[in-house]
């Protein structure tokens, strides 16, 4: 089954290190896939930012900050064996909505009289 997967930021958080304001230390995201009948899994993370050893003319203000510009930032981390495991994890959410177990009674019971 193909699975479609959407990135979004569901928080940052900044502080001011040096001669800089307001830059991002921390952020927190979620990547959901959805199978091709619309059954959805999700994981959220959280991955940690530093200014050492940044350029600062490379330096983005908070206040021109993109969504897409941050999961950039996180798309980069996330990646060989670290985004298998995410995937791994929204497809088993996937797989436990389709494979749900059910306790039916049982075939040779007589039904119950109503």
């Amino acid at each position: 089954m193909a699975v479609t997967y959407t990135w979004e930021v569901t928080s940052l958080k900044i502080k001011n290190e040096g001669d800089l304001e307001k830059c991002v230390v921390q952020t927190y995201w979620k990547k959901i896939g959805t199978d091709e009948n619309g059954v959805e899994g999700s994981f959220s993370g959280a991955t940690p930012f530093t200014t050492e050893g940044m350029d600062p003319s490379a330096f983005t203000a908070y206040e021109d900050l993109t969504e897409e510009t941050v999961l950039g930032w996180i798309q980069a981390v996330v990646i060989e064996g670290y985004e298998e495991h995410v995937n791994g994890q929204i497809q088993k959410q996937i797989d436990e909505q389709i494979n749900v177990i059910s306790e039916p009674a049982l075939p040779w019971a007589t039904p119950a009289e109503e």
